[in-house]
């Protein structure tokens, strides 16, 4: 069978009215609606279909972007072999999403390298593809950034962006002592998100331990305390995860040897006659 050709006037339909990713796509579902004798209407709906599905996919990888996600940290692409144990009761109830609804928070506790930030970014990605806005930060820079905020009197505004974020992942918290300012910092994200949005926070410490980062005793006996108790615990322990994300060599044959640039060598003298 022939493949279907899309005429000029059609491709220039398609394109005014933003579909153009359907002319490379329209010939295959010609011949796939020919074979199944597909009523227009079906085809029609398949088309919209790839479309909507284009467009939501794009999306996500837009808001998955701005929010500084690794791509690579996904569920799809988890190494399920990798021998690292948590809860799966909670893992199923965190992919849900239903702790975003809820605005709950998530904690994601466990010693270096078993696959935190994986399973917190991956949240994330799960996150932008149903239509929320996500946003990952370490803490350090995310605690440097409100820093430089109040140099430039800032603060105020990032506060209240950061407040609104759907899903505010912070990664590596509590690895070092705060200041006054930044456990102050610290202290009003934890108490304005609470009950408005979800944080997710990785850490190598147990939620316990944060108290002693903080500079003052009370203000963090008060921030972690609303965190904690709004919060799901996904516990990761087993061996290091870290390892499967090293590069390897997959070709069978080694590469060729790069090229050996000439250096120039030192002018020649010219010789006085």
């Amino acid at each position: 069978m022939k493949t279907p050709t899309v005429s000029p006037e059609l491709r220039a339909a398609l394109k005014s009215l933003k579909l153009g990713y359907l002319i490379d796509l329209l010939p295959d579902r010609l011949v796939l609606a020919e074979k199944q004798t597909m009523p227009f209407e079906e085809l029609l709906l398949v088309l919209l279909t790839d479309e909507i599905e284009r467009r939501a996919s794009s999306a996500a990888a837009r808001r998955a972007d701005i929010a500084g996600l690794d791509s690579d940290m996904m569920f799809e692409r988890w190494d399920k072999s990798a021998k690292v144990h948590f809860d799966k009761r909670v893992f199923a109830e965190l992919t849900s999403l239903r702790f975003i609804e809820a605005h709950r928070h998530v904690v994601v506790l466990g010693p270096v390298g078993v696959g935190k930030t994986f399973l917190a970014s991956a949240l994330g990605q799960l996150a932008c593809r149903h239509g929320y806005n996500v946003l990952f930060r370490r803490a350090d820079d995310l605690l440097r950034r409100l820093r430089q905020s109040r140099m430039d009197n800032s603060r105020e505004a990032m506060m209240t962006e950061l407040c609104a974020i759907d899903v505010l992942i912070v990664d590596d918290f509590a690895l070092e002592p705060m200041t006054r300012e930044e456990s102050r910092d610290v202290y009003e994200l934890f108490v304005e998100r609470t009950g408005r949005a979800s944080t997710i926070v990785t850490s190598n410490r147990d939620t316990a331990e944060w108290i002693q980062m903080f500079d003052e005793v009370l203000l963090a006996q008060s921030a972690v305390d609303r965190f904690t108790n709004a919060a799901y615990d996904l516990v990761i322990e087993g061996e290091s995860y870290r390892s499967r994300l090293k590069p390897k060599v997959t070709a069978d044959d080694p590469p060729p040897p790069a090229p050996v640039t000439k250096m120039p060598g030192p002018p020649k003298r010219r010789r006085r006659r």
